[in-house]
């Protein structure tokens, strides 16, 4: 039977893409489509079809290519060969996707979440634009529509499940995304494989430190880190980059805090930082997140929000603790309690988000076998 994996853009980095990799490797002899490919390298020996937006100016234009996706799924896919089934990686519109050939009922729809600048702009600020205010009825109604015609739909976490039920008024099950935890547990001190740079900033850096890590963007609410090591009397690291960085430097001379900043950490240093620190802050609105898995993968626990899916991937007073708010008494309370957590601990609750947990219930789900395991 051919198969076809559809994805909205393939990037170099991205957790959908890491979703997109694990399909990919269950199911060698699927073909690949995306509105573009970059990162041509990834699927070497594959076939992947890009669409006819990609030959344009608006090929990675997302903002601007906006107005004309929805069409594009509709109509875009019919001068691609039939195909018996289609499994769907969809955080935008590619859950509109009309595959030829493909009996709905053989069309499989993992959804990352609804469009969270039409659905939910409070936590996507291109939802606060003129463009996406004009545009956002008829782009939420043709969704919703659209998304209704869906006879197979999983969610990524129960926060996104909760999403789509009020979004689209649809039923979906849960699977949960996989985290790659094989990657980071098969080296056992990541601090040995620095390099003498990594390994000289590392060292620098005080003991039992609280750690933020993600993009430097206002809604990843690291300030909340900051806090949360004012609130505890520990030293903060933040780890990442982006637009917010000088705006936490501010933050962070002014708190009263000791905060450390590392800029563009490289995948080895950010996996010893996750090791090294007491305690990984998560306090973003996700639709799963990552990071937080991550962090206990490496024995590390986690403070997440209560809202969101995060806590999804927490077992609550074992691995993490679960905040429904950041009043500082709440807090310094959450960050001892979680830096006496059990290591062993975090380390079993990440375990049950390995790729190969990921690809057995996506498997389980479609019916589809994967060629590789016959």
């Amino acid at each position: 039977m051919r198969g076809l994996l559809v994805h909205e853009w393939i990037e170099a980095v991205g957790g959908a893409e890491r979703v997109l990799d694990a399909m990919a490797d269950e199911y060698p002899d699927a073909d690949l489509f995306a509105l573009w490919n970059d990162a041509p390298d990834r699927y070497s020996g594959r076939r992947v079809i890009e669409s006819t937006i990609a030959r344009t100016p608006l090929r990675g234009r997302k903002a601007l290519a906006v107005p004309l996706l929805p069409t594009l799924w509709s109509h875009g896919l019919r001068r691609l060969d039939e195909y018996d089934w289609a499994l769907v990686s969809s955080h935008l519109f590619a859950h509109q996707a009309r595959v030829p050939g493909v009996d709905p009922a053989q069309q499989f729809t993992y959804v990352h979440t609804p469009a969270r600048y039409l659905w939910n702009p409070e936590l996507d600020a291109r939802g606060a634009s003129a463009a996406a205010r004009i545009a956002g009825p008829v782009l939420r109604a043709v969704d919703r529509r659209r998304a209704r015609g869906l006879h197979n739909v999983a969610a990524n976490s129960r926060f996104v499940q909760q999403r789509i039920r009020d979004c689209w008024g649809v039923d979906s099950v849960v699977i949960h995304p996989p985290v790659g935890v094989e990657r980071l547990t098969a080296v056992d001190e990541w601090s040995d494989v620095l390099g003498d740079c990594d390994r000289a900033l590392l060292e620098s850096l005080p003991v039992g430190f609280v750690l933020g890590a993600s993009r430097f963007v206002p809604y990843k609410r690291l300030d909340v880190v900051i806090a949360a090591g004012r609130a505890s009397g520990r030293p903060v690291v933040l780890a990442g980059d982006g637009p917010d960085l000088e705006r936490l430097q501010d933050l962070a001379q002014s708190s009263g805090a000791d905060v450390r900043f590392v800029v563009r950490p490289s995948d080895a240093l950010l996996a010893a930082l996750l090791q090294r620190a007491a305690v990984y802050v998560f306090p973003p609105v996700e639709d799963f997140g990552i990071m937080p898995v991550e962090a206990m993968a490496l024995g590390t626990p986690v403070v997440v929000n209560a809202s969101g899916g995060a806590c999804d991937s927490v077992e609550a007073g074992r691995s993490g603790i679960v905040l429904d708010d950041f009043a500082d008494a709440t807090l310094r309370s959450a960050v001892d309690v979680a830096v006496g957590l059990d290591a062993d601990a975090c380390r079993q609750r990440a375990e049950t988000f390995s790729t190969a947990r990921f690809q057995h219930e996506v498997a389980s789900w479609t019916g589809i076998r994967s060629v590789s395991r016959v």
